[in-house]
């Protein structure tokens, strides 16, 4: 089985266990991220569109580092005008871990009680 996700506009396809470099992200190492599915594929068939809607790509962060540089050069002709530069993409390296997992719903926590007035209290027993 293998899934299409996106990221950062880019499309990866991956299966289980897979080790891919994407765009940085804000995780720490050894977290757990979630990617939205485009497509999915097995012994079944494809997938696609509402059908993995609700399905996730399960991924552990596994380092951050950038890649090899890169020379970007500049140059006009006949204007003597030259510009080099140089860069270095940043990336997170994960791990997929599972795929087609369901998203996680959010569940929301049951709302608090008031706590009672302390200061209507105070003013009854004053009035007594």
């Amino acid at each position: 089985m293998y899934a299409i996700f996106e990221n950062g506009s880019k499309q990866y396809k991956v299966c289980e266990g897979d080790l891919i470099k994407v765009e940085k992200l804000n995780a720490a190492v050894g977290e757990t991220v979630q990617f939205p599915v485009i497509l999915t594929a097995d012994e079944n068939g494809i997938k696609t569109g509402a059908e993995v809607s609700a399905l996730k790509v399960n991924c552990e962060v596994v380092s951050h580092g950038k890649n090899k540089k890169i020379i970007v050069f500049k140059y006009k002709a006949k204007k003597n005008e030259r510009k080099k530069q140089g860069h270095r993409q940043p990336y997170t390296e994960v791990k997929v871990t599972a795929i087609g997992a369901k998203e996680a719903k959010k569940t929301e926590a049951p709302a608090k009680k008031a706590a009672p007035k302390k200061k209507a209290e105070a003013a009854d027993k004053a009035a007594q």
